[in-house]
């Protein structure tokens, strides 16, 4: 096996737009060594600066502690430092000469799963530390599930504290096949396990000494080479509608440009494009990207598109190709994980937020909450808690184009805001999941809410 080292000097501006970037985040029990392996990741890749390492040496010796504490890279918060846990999500940003990288670490408590659907929102990959001691508990099958409902293409098991089984292959063999076999039967399409020792560094940048039995890739190897199979470039493309351009200058007297960052897809001069929820069609005059006219622009580029008709778009329309159009819809089905320490409930009146448009909406129905650990259902709970996983049927004042979720997650993706004071309640996949929908009747509402 090669081994993977980081050159001490940084990476030019030319290096790192040559690589591509991955989204990852990590999950794991508490203490199974989560923060420890982030910290020994960036720690081994060299990719932290030397003051951060000083402020690190300089807390763990206030300890007691012989070796500096690698989790107080990511546990920054003076609460997360007291109690020895990860309570929020912290976000880092580091490269090697193949890849750049955006690490989400994810707290493990049961309490903080919102804050892991956060995290892995947007990740290419997760990573779900277990303790080789402890083997799968109900956490890891949570946050195995938790990553197949956001439909995360690649999936890590990461058998940490390997060092306290003795390196025993026949431990981690027995791990790895009882995780396996539980997230294929959630759909995860791909699952690498690596025996691992976040404390020593077995298997996270350098190929351990200590597992010859072990023939795969250490942990920053498999980031570095997995494939970000969904290329967002070939997906539908999407542009949600940001702001409408109308210098209206004695140099741009006619000037009108619709801006906004291409969500998902490509779009190209003289392409044929629909304005939802509208419905009115025109051609794709222009492309404005920096300033600079191009025939070609994708995603995730910010730019401005200039089309052939003046119609009339604003702030939360979609343009999409008119033979690729989704579908628009008041009735919203979706897969939810409610936020917000207030209930959400069956009546409960709400904003929908879904790209660059925000609605109003009712709760219609919950027809069922899932549980984690067994994927059982929970028929009509009424309503969900913070932290909670089910499904909701939602009516939306207007129309909204909306695709599924295993579709794109870019744009099969909304919010829940409370309309009194613009709090997040809960996060939205729209389409199929685990809990089959039940039928649904369409009563009215006494409040004047009835869409």
């Amino acid at each position: 096996m090669t081994s993977t080292t980081e050159p001490t000097e940084p990476l030019s501006v030319e290096q790192l737009s040559a690589t591509t970037l991955l989204r990852f985040a990590t999950a794991g029990s508490v203490d199974d060594g989560k923060s420890t392996l982030v910290g020994r990741l960036l720690h081994d890749s060299k990719s932290i600066l030397t003051d951060q390492l000083e402020a690190v040496e300089r807390v763990s010796a206030g300890r007691g502690q012989d070796t500096p504490d690698l989790a107080l890279l990511t546990d920054g918060l003076r609460a997360e430092r007291e109690q020895g846990i990860t309570i929020d999500v912290a976000y880092r940003y580091f490269a090697t000469a193949r890849r750049r990288f955006i690490l989400a670490d994810t707290p493990g408590h049961v309490q903080y799963t919102r804050n892991m659907v956060t995290g892995a929102s947007t990740a290419d990959l997760a990573v779900v530390l277990v303790d080789a001691r402890n083997g799968v508990i109900e956490q890891t099958r949570r946050h195995a599930a938790v990553a197949a409902l956001l439909r995360v293409p690649h999936v890590v098991l990461a058998v940490n504290k390997m060092d306290l089984v003795a390196y025993e292959e026949t431990v981690f063999a027995a791990i790895a096949e009882e995780f396996t076999a539980y997230a294929s039967e959630l759909g995860v399409p791909e699952i690498t396990a690596i025996p691992i020792s976040a404390l020593a560094g077995d298997n996270v940048v350098e190929p351990s000494a200590n597992m010859d039995w072990y023939g795969g890739p250490t942990v920053l190897e498999h980031l570095e080479t997995v494939p970000v199979s969904h290329d967002l470039a070939h997906c539908h493309a999407r542009l949600p509608v940001q702001y409408v351009i109308r210098p209206q200058t004695a140099e741009h007297p006619d000037y009108r440009g619709y801006a906004g960052q291409i969500a998902a897809g490509t779009f190209r001069v003289g392409e044929s494009v629909t304005v939802l929820p509208s419905g009115r069609t025109s051609k794709v005059a222009g492309i404005d990207l920096l300033g600079t006219p191009v025939d070609v622009a994708w995603t995730p580029q910010s730019v401005t598109l200039l089309l052939e008709d003046d119609i009339d778009i604003s702030r939360g329309d979609l343009l999409v190709p008119s033979k690729d159009a989704p579908p628009t819809t008041q009735d919203v089905e979706a897969t939810v994980c409610h936020v917000a320490d207030e209930p959400l409930t069956v009546g409960h009146r709400v904003l929908l937020k879904h790209g660059t448009r925000t609605v109003k909406a009712i709760v219609k129905d919950i027809p069922s909450r899932l549980t984690l650990d067994d994927l059982s259902l929970h028929p009509h709970p009424g309503r969900l808690v913070a932290n909670d996983i089910g499904r909701v049927k939602i009516r939306t004042a207007e129309p909204l184009p909306l695709d599924a979720y295993a579709d794109s997650r870019r744009t099969g993706a909304f919010i829940l805001i409370d309309p009194a004071d613009g709090t997040t309640l809960t996060a939205g996949m729209v389409g199929e999941s685990f809990a089959a929908p039940q039928p649904v009747a369409a009563d009215a509402d006494a409040d004047g809410w009835d869409f």
